[in-house]
Order: C-alpha cells, then structure tokens, then sequence
C-alpha cells in the first residue's frame, strides 16, 4: 500500500495538475481536500490544455475513483459545468467514478456577493479575493450555519437553513454595502435542480475511501493552492481559507494519519503568487516580466497575471518542515532556459541587518526582510527533450543539485515542459 499526497510549497500555482494527473495513472483513487473553485489546475495532454477547479486532476484517466472530499466548497454550478464540458469533450469516461462528499458544504450565491461587496466597498484589508465566495463560505461553515451537500438533498432542511441564512446575509448586504438584496425562491428554485443533478454523485467518501485502503487501494490526496497560502501557516491575512498543508488531507477526507505514507511538494524553479501580500524575491524588470511571459503566468482561474522573483528556499524548506514533504516535484524548469544568471535566496536579511532562515510570522518584519541570494550560471540549450537527468546541460543539474540540498528532500520528479511527457521521473512514490 502507497497513499500519497500532493501539496503546494510556495504561494500555489506550482504545476499540481499536472503532477497528479501523471501520479493518477498509479493511484486508484484520486481525491481532492481542500479548497473551492478558487484554485485552477491546468493539465497539457498531447498538446490539448484542460483547466480543472473543482474535479480532481486525476478524472483524465479512465477507470479511476475521484472524489471531492468534506474539506472542499462546492459551488454546484461550477461542478456541474466541468463535468459537461468534459462529457463534451470525450474526457470523463463511464468507466470512471465521480463521487462528491455529503459532508461537503456548498458556495451559495449570497457568499459570492459577500466576497465581491468586501473586496470593492474597502471593508477590512484587501487580500486579492477571487470573489468566488469561498472565505465566506468556509465562514459559515466554522459558524455553524453552513449548507452541506446532505443538506441539498433533504428539500425540508435545506430550506429550512436556507431561509434562516438568507435573512442574515441580506441584512449584512443591505445594511453594511448597500447591495441589493438576495432572492430566496430565485435560490431554491436554481439549487433544487442542482440537487437533482449531483444526487448520483453524492456519497459518504470517507467510508468509501477507507474501504478502498482496506482493499489496499492505491489513494493520491490532491491539495489546492500552497503552504504559504494556508490560513494558519502562510501569510496571514493574504492566504485563503483553508489548510493547504499535507496534514489537512485526513480532515479534509475523513481518513487518519495512518493511511499517508508520502508527501510530494510541488516547487516551481522559480516563484510567483498572486493576489496581495509581502513577496521577498519579486522581480519588478525585465527578468520578472520574462518569467510572466515565458512561464504564462496568468492564474487558471482569474486570468490575472502572476507576480514573479527568484527562487525562495526559504519558503520552500518551511513547507517541507510543516507539510512532511517526503519528495519534492520540480516544475517549469524550461522556463528557466535562456537566463544568463540565475539566483536563489538561501535566506533573509531583516531591517536590523540579522540573518534568518525562517519566515518571520509579523508581515511587517516580513515586508522589511530582503533576499541572500547565490547566483548560479545560466544554461542556453533546449532541456524539453530530456528524458534522464543526465540529459540535462550541467549547469542545470548544479541548479538542481542546490534546490535539493537546501530543501532538505529528494528530488522525485523534474518537469522540463508542460505536456504529460516533458518528465524525468526520479523516484516514484508509488513504488511502480
């Protein structure tokens, strides 16, 4: 038995889907355990792009077992529209089981406005929100007054908690933004024929996933986002609003931490977050526009473009400490290609002049804190063709061989091109 998890080590946007869905073809199940629409993970097969925010990455390979866990913020418009355009598509095979928590709760359209109205009307800090409603959400959840999956099924219930939650947030809409208020009916109506649509879908994953271990399943956790977006490890208040490291995969699942045996951390050759919030490497020339550029750095999910700097170790070797990270994947090293110089920041100098090799938790020690950097030589030659690492030029092996010794963890994968094939495999954490 090998049960795996994928998680983040920067600020998100590392190259999960693609991973996964290279993992997905060991696993037998694939499950999500975190997060919302918010996240977007991009997968190149064969030259055609297919974005997912709320399926697994794993639903492109046919004869798997996905599953949005009780951890995830499911807007039922959002799924039910990924799951057609697959169908559309010829992606979602009948051979492959698509299974959604009941302990899941649900986006409703009063979080969306919630999200949108505190971002524009100024109220609080603005953190770069995706206005998906997901923190709203996620709020109501910890309030005790969320909407599950479950509760969608049973007519009774969820009207019932739809009523009480509509009078509450109108009130919140009218009286704090001035924004028109929501439509109770206009909401039952439209969630009613989602309940309909997702009832087939809709079971109790935690029992199932458990059997699956039981059988000695294959189990591949799929996170969102990255550590240091994480609501208690990341910087706060610019994170989202959930926990994005490795040890959220058994809550968000309903699993114990006896079912993982590995950890993946997914690290970029570079780093990019979007969005709000103190970014020590950010490059503001014409190297961070070229990795914007080259990198096609635009989020997945909001279009809005990524901000980009070197390569910061210190943030990664703080998602190895917090997540458990057993291997690390490294993605878009191409990207890197062509870069006369190139740097890693190996730690922080803060505005006293003291060296440290942590994130400081205050952001405005944190915003203070500038870049050691080593420099490291560039490479010119074409590296998308390489299939061993000994194909790769030896500057990018140097390049390769520092990210690993500073981390603290093995390489398990390099990624030198976005299509499924650009990948040298070092260690498979499946054992196959």
């Amino acid at each position: 038995m090998a049960n795996v998890v994928v998680a983040g080590t920067q600020w998100g946007d590392e190259g999960k889907g693609k991973v996964v869905d290279l993992y997905a073809e060991n696993a037998d199940v694939i499950v999500r355990f975190q997060g919302g629409n918010n996240a977007g993970h991009t997968l190149v097969v064969k030259g055609q792009q297919t974005i997912l925010h709320l399926i697994p990455s794993g639903i492109l390979h046919a004869g798997k077992t996905c599953m949005i866990g009780n951890g995830v913020v499911v807007d039922p418009a959002v799924l039910i529209e990924e799951m057609n355009t697959l169908k559309s598509r010829g992606l979602l095979a009948s051979s492959t089981r698509l299974l959604v928590s009941e302990k899941a709760h649900l986006i409703m359209p009063y979080h969306r406005l919630i999200d949108v109205a505190r971002e524009s009307h100024g109220v609080g800090k603005k953190i770069g929100t995706t206005g998906r409603g997901i923190g709203p959400a996620y709020e109501d959840k910890i309030s005790r007054v969320g909407i599950r999956v479950c509760d969608l099924l049973d007519p009774e219930v969820f009207r019932e908690k739809l009523k009480r939650n509509v009078q509450e947030k109108n009130f919140y809409l009218t009286k704090l933004f001035s924004e028109e208020p929501v439509d109770e009916e206009a909401i039952a109506r439209e969630y009613g024929a989602y309940a309909e649509q997702l009832r087939p879908h809709v079971a109790d994953c935690s029992l199932i996933l458990q059997q699956e271990i039981n059988k000695g399943k294959k189990i591949l956790f799929e996170g969102a986002q990255g550590c240091h977006l994480d609501i208690d490890h990341g910087t706060f208040p610019y994170v989202t609003s959930s926990n994005t490291v490795a040890g959220n995969a058994c809550c968000g699942t309903g699993v114990g931490p006896s079912a993982v045996q590995s950890v993946v951390g997914i690290c970029k050759a570079y780093t990019t977050r979007v969005g709000e919030g103190p970014f020590v490497t950010e490059l503001n020339d014409e190297i961070g526009a070229r990795l914007q550029q080259v990198g096609q750095e635009f989020g997945a999910t909001t279009g809005r473009k990524r901000r980009c700097g070197w390569l910061d170790m210190v943030l990664v070797r703080h998602a190895v400490r917090v997540s458990g990270v057993t291997g690390i994947a490294l993605t878009k090293l191409d990207v890197l290609t062509g870069i006369a110089k190139l740097k890693i920041c190996t730690g922080y100098r803060t505005e006293q002049g003291e060296f440290t090799e942590s994130v400081p938790a205050n952001l405005r020690l944190l915003q203070q804190c500038r870049p050691v950097y080593e420099e490291l030589d560039g490479w010119t030659e074409d590296i998308r063709g390489a299939k061993r690492i000994e194909d790769l030029p030896g500057n990018t092996r140097r390049y390769i061989d520092r990210l690993e010794s500073l981390s603290g963890a093995r390489l398990a994968l390099i990624s030198v091109g976005p299509d499924r094939d650009e990948t040298i495999i070092l260690n498979n954490p499946f054992g196959d």
